[in-house]
């Protein structure tokens, strides 16, 4: 069988005790029609088998290579994947790649993905990040865990590397995956995740449920929206908007309720203070279109004649 041709592209997975799922991402990535340059798996301290079929690959593609950091003892979401990510790019032995993604270990997606999203960052300079929308398999079928367009899957996050060097990578912080994004705001880059039936992402694992329950997941969420600097009423926007999602109802009061005891507890914020006025200036102006999208959605008007 010929190999894809490579791209400029270097990928990096922080996995721990993914034997689940890791197939799956490890067969998605050798079916693709172009592949990365590099593709580096950084094991964070697996106890199951998570290594040994990352090294069955490793064996066949040449671009595939495993590395380890030693077992801290538990999976710690947020800052921990993040120091792994870095650890990985140190490891890197490709410099000249011009791209560069994490990906995470309980991802699927299909064969003309990595062509689709390239191709995307190629054509359009001042977009810095780019990824498909993401759905769960259940009951037969899919559900969509909704981000909006501006958002990029943090399961999947695809980056142009002058524009990922630009705004200081990834913070080693809970919500890392939505301080990016608001810098990249920040620095004048536009990004992007969008429906594509050739660029779908299948996530494996029910999202924020990775670390002990789901419930834990929307506990850690709204605290984290409170460190990463949301202003309360997109906050409670926010959850509200969540409790159509599992665990219904219940999740998304969590992550409301979750906010407001960080607040209360004046827990830590994200020290960069000029960042967290700018996000809550850009959420309350998305806020306050909010009206005029509903009335579109609802009566079929355009811009134009909404108001009018």
């Amino acid at each position: 069988m010929t190999e894809a041709p490579l791209i400029p592209l270097a990928i990096i997975s922080p996995v721990r005790n993914e034997a689940q799922f890791v197939q799956k991402t490890l067969d998605a990535m050798v079916e693709q029609t172009v592949h990365p340059v590099e593709w580096l798996f950084v094991d964070d301290g697996s106890t199951d088998d998570t290594r040994a079929i990352i090294e069955s690959y490793v064996e066949r593609h040449i671009w595939i290579r495993v590395i380890s950091r030693g077992d801290r003892g538990f999976r710690q979401l947020g800052a921990g994947v993040i120091a792994a990510f870095n650890f990985g790019r140190e490891q890197l032995r490709s410099k000249d790649y011009e791209y560069i993604a994490k990906l995470d270990g309980d991802m699927s997606f299909p064969p003309r993905y990595l062509e689709i999203m390239v191709g995307k960052l190629t054509s359009e300079p001042t977009l810095a990040a780019v990824s498909g929308k993401v759905f769960r398999p259940e009951k037969g079928d899919y559900v969509e865990e909704y981000i909006i367009d501006e958002m990029v899957a943090g399961q999947f996050k695809l980056y142009r590397r002058d524009a990922f060097d630009d705004i200081g990578g990834f913070t080693q912080t809970i919500l890392w995956d939505g301080i990016d994004i608001h810098r990249c705001r920040m620095k004048g880059y536009k990004t992007l995740s969008f429906h594509d039936p050739e660029a779908r992402l299948i996530h494996h694992r029910l999202m924020g449920s990775s670390d002990k329950s789901v419930f834990t997941g929307r506990v850690r969420l709204g605290r984290g929206i409170w460190f990463m600097g949301y202003h309360p009423l997109y906050a409670i926007a926010s959850g509200l908007f969540r409790t159509h999602e599992r665990p219904y109802v219940i999740g998304g009061m969590i992550i409301i309720a979750s906010y407001f005891y960080a607040a209360i507890k004046r827990e830590p914020r994200f020290e960069d203070q000029e960042f967290i006025q700018k996000l809550q200036r850009w959420q309350l102006e998305t806020l306050g279109k909010l009206p005029r999208k509903l009335m579109r959605k609802v009566t079929g008007q355009t811009d134009s004649s909404v108001g009018e």
